[in-house]
């Protein structure tokens, strides 16, 4: 199949390598001059695990190309996918300027039937939207054609998101057009071999569904961020409960490990978004804004634990951080808990050591030059002259460190440990007073 991709950031990069992979043929359309140029220079300007042979691989095959032309790829494919951002509006609403821009190119362009899949994430009703604006823009140039707008979101985990588009738990499409169901029925059919995972419905049923998984998921990591607060006052051990209650297959052990909060692109811009979409449609979701709530308190706490140690006075100390990207296997830092930690040290009168496998450059790109941050070749590095040290991603590389090297290199025997990642024993061991989520400080032994 020829398959036209606006946007060639996250989502349309994977989404349009994969589709290539299993031998179809790809244009994906940029705006970014720049980014086509390192595109079709064999570069690739995200970190994802494999992403980067895979398009080197069909693109040397000829399967996949980049432009910034929109009319080339509005010829090129009948299967026009939307995959641009939404980010999120002053009142935390997804704006939906980048994905209406797109339908109205589609439109300006098009010259025969299109089936758009929006594959960005978007508000339950932007399906009418975007066929609307086709519609008007049509009218406008005074041609009849016809065009369906399909709901295709994405369920592409970061650092997993090539094995996730090729062996899908389920493809959401939404559309009651029977044309294209059996379009996106031959698309997906490399992916859904083994048993059916197509799960066909109406684009608005298809757009909330997007939004609720994501939602649901901030929720479960929201309610143990909640309850690890609870049991570190009631001297309880929430990895001990987490355990207890993940035992329970009804409840199960995905997304209950408690931390220092969730970032990414994701949960955090999703769940504003479904907030402010129940608002507008006059109804106030008590849940949703808790979830938000508990997660950006959860956000200071490894802050609000590392002043008490200090007994606030923060001036002049240095911290070691392992870890910038919001989650293991990306460079990806938007929303993640090392941003709010760093930014609350700096504010204090901190500097900041910090190493990360990936997101070094990303940091560097953010935050620019500052005496008060210095990004580490190595992890041991960070801990050069350092005082205490905080980890807030959980790469695997940090989960077995040499804590003796660890309590040689600190001016203060402490570590915060904001995964949960370490055996408290094994850290106290080395003389080290290990900080946790969700259990009472073990001291030093």
């Amino acid at each position: 199949m020829k398959i036209t991709i606006f946007g060639s950031g996250y989502v349309g990069l994977v989404t349009g390598a994969c589709l290539a992979e299993v031998g179809n043929k790809v244009t994906c359309i940029d705006v970014d001059p720049a980014k086509v140029e390192l595109l079709n220079s064999g570069g690739v300007p995200i970190y994802e695990p494999g992403l980067t042979e895979m398009i080197q691989r069909n693109r040397a095959a000829g399967r996949l190309m980049f432009t910034t032309d929109a009319k080339v790829g509005v010829d090129f494919g009948r299967l026009q996918f939307i995959a641009v951002g939404t980010p999120p509006d002053e009142d935390g609403s997804a704006d939906l300027q980048y994905v209406l821009a797109v339908a109205e190119s589609i439109a300006e362009h098009m010259s025969d039937f299109k089936i758009v899949v929006n594959k960005s994430t978007v508000p339950v009703g932007t399906g009418d939207k975007v066929a609307e604006r086709i519609r008007e823009v049509l009218e406008r140039r005074g041609v009849s054609l016809e065009c369906d707008v399909v709901s295709n979101p994405e369920f592409l985990k970061e650092g997993a998101a090539i094995s996730d588009f090729m062996k899908p738990d389920r493809i959401v499409v939404g559309t009651e057009n029977p044309r294209s169901i059996e379009t996106m029925r031959q698309l997906y059919a490399p992916f859904n071999r083994n048993h059916e995972r197509l799960l066909f419905m109406d684009v608005r049923s298809a757009e909330l569904t997007k939004y609720a998984a994501n939602a649901m998921l901030a929720t479960k990591i929201s309610f143990m961020n909640e309850l690890s607060n609870v049991a570190e006052r009631l001297g309880a051990d929430i990895e001990q409960v987490r355990v207890g209650i993940g035992s329970d297959p009804r409840i199960g052990f995905q997304f209950i490990y408690p931390g220092c909060g969730y970032g990414g692109s994701c949960f955090p811009k999703d769940v504003q978004a479904l907030e402010r979409t129940a608002l507008d449609a006059g109804y106030r979701p008590q849940l949703l804004n808790a979830v938000e709530a508990v997660n950006n308190r959860q956000k200071s706490l490894l802050f609000d634990k590392i002043r008490h140690y200090f007994d606030g006075q923060l001036t002049g100390k240095t911290i070691a951080l392992w870890g910038l990207a919001f989650k293991p296997n990306t460079d990806d830092m938007r929303a993640a808990s090392s941003r709010t930690l760093m930014e609350a040290l700096w504010e204090a009168g901190a500097k900041v050591r910090a190493f990360d496998p990936i997101a070094g450059d990303e940091a560097r790109r953010l935050y620019g030059d500052r005496e008060d941050l210095e990004i580490c070749a190595r992890a041991e590095d960070a801990l050069e002259g350092a005082d205490v040290l905080a980890v807030v991603t959980e790469w695997i590389e940090f989960r077995s460190p040499d804590f003796d090297d660890i309590r040689e290199h600190l001016n203060y025997p402490a570590v915060f440990d904001g995964r949960n990642i370490y055996d408290p024993k094994a850290v106290t061991s080395a003389g080290l007073t290990h900080y946790s989520i969700g259990r009472r400080p073990l001291p030093r032994a």
